[in-house]
């Protein structure tokens, strides 16, 4: 059938555009999925939701789509699995999204990172963790308690790799930057750890946990990655079951300098700083003992 109907619903603009209906949402994202539609399909959508933007009921329909086809990552002992995605790495900060996978993991909770590099000028959570010698699972595994895996997106949903991977073409971030911070790719209770960039996102971002009944933790990041920044105390908003719950208040102010933590970002240097964090030689940066008891808060709920 394609995806012409749609194209034409939401490529008139940003006023014009009218929105979809979470099954029509559903069946777009399916065939962009599935490989049933054209590049230049691809294309017109990623452009056309860029413009319009998603609304929580279409994010939810593209949700719906990616969740029935993903090879879904389970915990052997049923604890809830703690997703930490990770997709855009560091720029002028450490990427610490290990860091938090392992202060989680050694509190005894089966820790998932997801991901994939989505441009060329980062350091990115993978390299990290080769770093640290956890190499990237070419399956979906079946999670033991304390342990931290990395599971590339295209183990997950090849489909979705491929949405992903038109952001080097196109050069704008789709639809699909958007959706694998908020989605479940467990079979089983799970702890969605998300971020945003912008304030506006956590507005949206909170409706579709809402919508989708999930049990998450959404703060803004440090530079996209779901990490809370070790210079600040950011704002921590939970949902227990799509029941928003509040967390923790915001503290104004940023640090200069923060002792211990690297000022540079490459992954050898990265790791030897978590290694010595994990191993008691550094302090954890006070955001992140907050961010680990509030995750381990959800879990228990």
């Amino acid at each position: 059938m394609g995806i012409s109907q749609y194209l034409k619903e939401i490529g008139r603009g940003k006023q014009g555009a009218r929105p979809l209906a979470r099954e029509q949402a559903a069946d777009l994202f399916a065939q962009v999925l599935d490989g049933a539609v054209s590049d230049l399909e691809i294309g017109a959508f990623c452009i056309a939701m860029r413009v319009k933007g998603e609304t929580p009921e279409e994010m939810c329909g593209f949700l719906d789509a990616a969740h029935a086809r993903l090879n879904r990552v389970r915990a052997a002992s049923g604890k809830p699995v703690v997703v930490l995605p990770s997709y855009n790495g560091a720029r002028r900060l450490p990427a610490l999204t290990p860091l938090l996978a392992g202060l989680v993991a050694r509190r005894g909770l089966p820790v998932l990172i997801h991901g994939t590099a989505t441009e060329s000028s980062r350091v990115f959570v993978r390299d990290v963790l080769q770093a640290l010698e956890i190499q990237a699972a070419d399956q979906a595994p079946v999670l033991r308690d304390g342990q931290v895996a990395f599971v590339p997106t295209e183990v997950l949903c090849p489909g979705l790799k491929r949405l992903l991977d038109a952001r080097r073409l196109i050069g704008l971030r789709n639809s699909g930057h958007s959706l694998v911070k908020l989605m479940n790719p467990v079979d089983g209770p799970a702890v969605i750890v998300s971020s945003y960039t912008h304030p506006e996102y956590a507005v949206s971002m909170g409706a579709v946990f809402e919508l989708m009944g999930a049990t998450a933790l959404l703060l803004r990041g440090t530079e996209g990655e779901v990490v809370a920044d070790a210079r600040r105390l950011p704002q921590m908003d939970g949902f227990e079951r799509g029941v928003r719950v509040a967390l923790q208040e915001g503290r104004r102010g940023t640090l200069t300098e923060l002792p211990g933590l690297p000022k540079e970002v490459d992954p050898e240097t990265t790791a030897a700083y978590i290694r010595d964090v994990l191993q008691g030689r550094k302090p954890i940066p006070e955001s992140m003992v907050l961010q680990v008891e509030h995750i381990l808060r959800l879990a228990s709920a």
